[in-house]
């Protein structure tokens, strides 16, 4: 399998493989990791790492492939709390006695795309299969966060909703936040038609023109990691503080669940995030 990126690290332990990305991996006092497809235990459209409860894949055996990943990863299984996802803009303020939600425990609440935290040794855990990732880090106050961005989360602005819960509980300063925007369905291949694109052309302030792109009857390209990138800017972040990672999920289906190259025959992907204790 040939994986190719610029600014994108492919690591493989195990057998099990998993991305980082440079910027955040300069951070000595987090750990940070986005799922593949490989190495898990799972057969069939889930194959292999499948890491989603709710795909119909045997609940033990994704119990399993998460703890396969933890080790590989270098994460704390019993550290793991889940997002409780539906493509909303709710930011949830996650302490230590969490954990477990959505894993071993059931979810408490619903409808949360974010998470954010500034306690070690409490893993972040956010679900994809062509959505975007972000992931967000501030060196300063020692505080991290991950949100979920579908095109419904995006046109929310859940970005600036994580950045606005790391200002008012933490103190965060945007300017020294990092942020990172992950492997997502890229502007090659993010195809929606003219309701939709509606919703992203009415984001007069951002410029439209840089993030989609009319092919014709109706149908249309949105680059849905271009528009956050404009709304993080919005928010305060630096330009020079925003990495976007240059993986398309849809291109790269071997290696990641794409919801739209299997036409929603997957497993799921997740984005993990902890505090080194």
């Amino acid at each position: 399998m040939i994986f190719k990126s610029s600014n994108t690290d492919l690591n493989v332990v195990d057998g099990v493989g998993f991305l980082q990305f440079p910027a955040l991996s300069s951070l000595d006092f987090l750990n940070h990791a986005f799922s593949t497809r490989l190495g898990g235990k799972s057969d069939g459209d889930f194959r292999c790492m499948n890491l989603n409860f709710k795909r119909g894949d045997d609940p033990d055996t994704v119990m399993e492939n998460y703890r396969i990943f933890c080790k590989a990863a270098g994460f704390d299984f019993d550290s793991l709390v889940s997002s409780s996802q539906d493509h909303n803009t709710f930011v949830r303020k996650i302490s230590k006695k969490d954990c477990g939600i959505g894993i071993t425990r059931p979810h408490d609440i619903e409808s949360v795309d974010a998470l954010v935290t500034d306690e070690p040794g409490v893993t972040l855990v956010t679900h994809y299969a062509d959505c975007t990732p972000l992931f967000f880090a501030d060196p300063e106050r020692k505080v991290i966060a991950l949100a979920h961005a579908g095109w419904r989360g995006t046109v929310g602005r859940i970005g600036n909703n994580v950045v606005e819960k790391m200002i008012q509980e933490y103190g965060c300063d945007p300017a020294d936040i990092i942020a990172v925007i992950g492997p997502a369905i890229g502007a090659c291949c993010y195809e929606v038609d003219t309701p939709v694109y509606e919703q992203f052309a009415s984001l007069t302030e951002l410029k439209p023109a840089y993030f989609t792109k009319t092919l014709g009857h109706g149908k249309y390209l949105i680059d849905l990691k271009e528009t956050n990138r404009r709304m993080l800017m919005e928010a305060g972040l630096l330009s020079i503080n925003i990495s976007v990672s240059d993986v398309c999920t849809k291109c790269n289906s071997g290696l990641m669940y794409s919801h739209r190259a299997s036409g929603g025959k997957r497993g799921g992907l997740i984005a993990m995030m902890c505090i080194r204790k």
